[in-house]
């Protein structure tokens, strides 16, 4: 059985193993671009540390940053470099880049027949874009169910439970998505999809009445003709408070607001006084 390098820039800093580029960490387990050296391996099941083995250079990557030495990979041998990579990118500097940068998760059934027809109502219903939107909104119930399952479990006079509970039954109540008398955590897990879609500012555009439609209010919003208190917000998903429901109003620079007409309304009023305008002299004319 031979050794394994990483095929890359032959500078060597020691004189028993090479220093790896910073793409080669990229492509290694894809495309195998290794090399096999024709020296046997001395033991072909060394130990995780030792002095006398054969070890990898020190992995260096654009996302570790800084040119550093993992501490994962400066010491391990190199006698399967497959598993030592997958190693690395699962417990070692990426550890904190892949886990919790998701907002939403994809189904895992991606043709359930039941599933894309509620999916298709609700995307039309509440003028969503895309799915992605729904699957969003669905991921961030899942994680407040969570919470509230997880507290759930420990002791009601648990010190924990009593802080993280209150804190969420009160962020519940600041968007509407509970009543105040709903002050217990087990009405959190009766919260649906709907419930947070209803207090979408598109959603609450609409049945307030300045919108024809769902897909009207979408591109109000869209066009900066809708504020909140004094602050215009164009984003169609925006979570509405309580205290803030009652300032939704349009813009101050918007034409339906008061504000300068738009540009065809410019058009055909200056259209319309010309046409006024020669109107009269060709009166005066015929006087």
């Amino acid at each position: 059985m031979g050794r394994y390098f990483i095929d890359g820039p032959k500078s060597v800093t020691q004189s028993r193993f090479y220093q790896t580029s910073e793409g080669s960490l990229g492509f290694w387990p894809l495309t195998r671009n290794i090399t096999r050296s024709n020296r046997p391996t001395r033991n072909p099941s060394p130990p995780f540390y030792g002095d006398q083995q054969e070890r990898i250079g020190g992995l260096t990557a654009v996302v570790a940053g800084g040119g550093r030495e993992p501490w994962c990979t400066s010491r391990f041998i190199a006698t399967s470099p497959r598993f030592w990579i997958l190693f690395y990118v699962y417990f070692g500097d990426f550890v904190s880049v892949a886990p919790d940068g998701k907002t939403f998760k994809k189904p895992r059934r991606p043709y359930e027949k039941e599933r894309l027809d509620a999916e298709l109502k609700l995307v039309g219903e509440y003028g969503l874009r895309c799915k992605r939107e729904l699957w969003r909104v669905q991921y961030a119930l899942s994680r407040i169910r969570n919470n509230a399952r997880m507290l759930l479990t420990l002791d009601e006079k648990d010190p924990r439970r009593i802080f993280e509970g209150e804190a969420l039954l009160r962020r519940m109540n600041r968007y509407g998505l509970l009543d105040e008398s709903q002050n217990k955590l087990d009405y959190v897990l009766a919260l649906t999809v709907e419930n947070f879609l209803e207090r979408r500012l598109q959603t609450l555009v609409f049945k307030a009445g300045m919108a024809k439609s769902i897909h009207h209010a979408r591109v109000l919003i869209r066009q900066r003709h809708i504020r909140v208190g004094r602050q215009v917000v164009n984003v169609p998903s925006f979570m509405v408070r309580v205290d803030s429901q009652k300032h939704i109003d349009f813009s101050l620079t918007s034409p339906f607001g008061g504000g300068r007409p738009g540009r065809v309304k410019r058009k055909n009023q200056k259209a319309a006084a010309k046409k006024a305008s020669g109107g009269d002299g060709d009166e005066d004319d015929e006087e």
